[in-house]
């Protein structure tokens, strides 16, 4: 069967796109930018699809054509930078939807979450439930599949927010440690999305899928820690007025690109449970998913996890310190630092009427470069220039003013850590 994946590159997708090519379909992976998945994953074909753009079925119809299903696994957590929760999950979902219906795909999957409801707490669940409404109307052999919390080796979201909790040191924070949550194993959904493409599958049919079990998060975060091989620690339950101001500030960051897990959306979602009814779709597909301990077994942690898991919530820390620290540099050289600054250029030779440009140019583009690595499209590029520049720094200050190597405040070999620092930002600046 010839199958299209959409959002193939994400948590769940890959997984699919994985599962289906080993039962022998052959697929292909849409996504906003396939030039890396394109490498990650190439067994499969690739195609650009942007849902921000493709919002009307005739967008959709020169994509389909030659398919005979379509798993659809695109979701966004939350409005930001580049994401329309009600966009992409409603008028970019349907799309393919009716698109498939034009062209004559009969079998559609679609990947929807525990807790979709027009009444839901979060735009997140309410657009889940406005596009199962609408596929449901539809002539389609289509199946709904509502996962739980979805845990996977390769993490990310709020399934790497965990990891990173539960990582920390003297006590374990969590926000809302009593919510009640199911949870399923990525390979668990994968089957799931494999047997609804077989022919003898019941379609026009919704399933919650995740294990029976009802966990609270306190246990998960619990659990994922003794996977990690780290000391129990306490639990401290973070006050919710603490956690809405951190919520508040990484709902600002969405609007820089940054999609943290910790926006309020996922909060929300929390505090209202992740609670559905597995047991029906359990009956009829014979598929026994596992519990939080199976899916921890399956794989024994590395070392690997255990850096991931430590250096997660070290790397917004790397990134606003970077960032402060070359705002900070252009600030001070804009003002009580600028003598000194002259001072250095008049010692190396440079003319005053060049040193004073110099100068002020040299603080604009600190705190400008600083800026932008706030932005999170261009923070590797910054990270790029912030690194060359220092090197380049470096060995002219090393041409020009060589005597400050030994100046008893260092200049030179404080920057040394700096360039560090960069070297391992930029090392794990990558989100997925």
């Amino acid at each position: 069967m010839r199958v299209l994946v959409t959002g193939a590159y994400g948590l769940i997708g890959s997984a699919c796109l994985a599962r289906l090519y080993r039962d022998g379909h052959e697929v292909t992976g849409a996504g906003r930018d396939v030039r890396l998945a394109r490498r990650r994953a190439p067994f499969a074909k690739w195609i650009n699809a942007d849902f921000r753009r493709l919002t009307l079925a005739g967008d959709w119809l020169p994509l389909l054509e030659g398919f005979d299903a379509v798993v659809n696994c695109v979701g966004v957590l939350q409005d930001g930078m580049h994401d329309d929760v009600q966009r992409i999950q409603v008028a970019a979902t349907t799309a393919p939807f009716a698109a498939c219906e034009r062209a004559g795909i009969k079998r559609l999957v679609h990947i929807s979450a525990i807790g979709a409801s027009r009444s839901a707490p979060t735009a997140f669940a309410r657009s889940k439930a406005e596009a199962e409404d609408n596929l449901s109307r539809r002539q389609l052999d289509w199946v709904i599949l509502r996962p739980g919390l979805v845990l996977a080796p390769t993490v990310y979201g709020g399934t790497a927010m965990l990891r990173g909790v539960s990582a920390l040191p003297f006590v374990t924070p969590v926000l809302e440690p009593d919510a009640r949550i199911q949870v399923v194993g990525v390979d668990d959904v994968a089957a799931a999305v494999a047997h609804s493409l077989t022919p003898d599958a019941r379609t026009r049919v919704k399933w919650d899928v995740a294990h029976p079990e009802v966990l609270t998060l306190a246990s998960i975060v619990g659990g994922i820690r003794d996977w990690l091989g780290f000391r129990k620690r306490p639990i401290w339950r973070v006050p919710r007025g603490f956690g809405r101001l951190v919520s508040s500030v990484a709902d600002v960051l969405g609007y820089l690109g940054w999609r943290s897990p910790a926006r309020s959306t996922a909060v929300r979602q929390l505090a209202a449970g992740v609670i559905g009814a597995p047991a029906p779709w359990i009956a009829a597909t014979g598929i026994e998913p596992r519990s939080l301990g199976e899916i921890l077994a399956q794989q024994p942690s590395s070392v690997a996890d255990r850096w991931f898991a430590r250096l997660f919530l070290f790397k917004p820390a790397a990134i606003v310190g970077l960032a402060l620290f070359w705002i900070a540099t252009g600030i001070i050289t804009m003002g009580p630092g600028a003598a000194v600054a002259l001072g250095h250029l008049k010692t190396a030779g440079v003319p005053p009427k060049i040193a004073g440009p110099l100068v002020l140019a040299g603080a604009l583009f600190d705190y400008f470069i600083g800026l932008g690595l706030l932005l999170r499209p261009v923070a590797r590029i910054v990270l790029h220039i912030m690194l060359w520049v220092t090197v380049l720094y470096l060995i002219a200050g090393s041409v020009l003013a060589p005597h400050l190597w030994i100046d008893p405040l260092g200049p030179y070999l404080k920057i040394v850590p700096v360039l560090i620092a960069t070297l391992f930002t930029l090392a794990i600046i990558d989100e997925r």
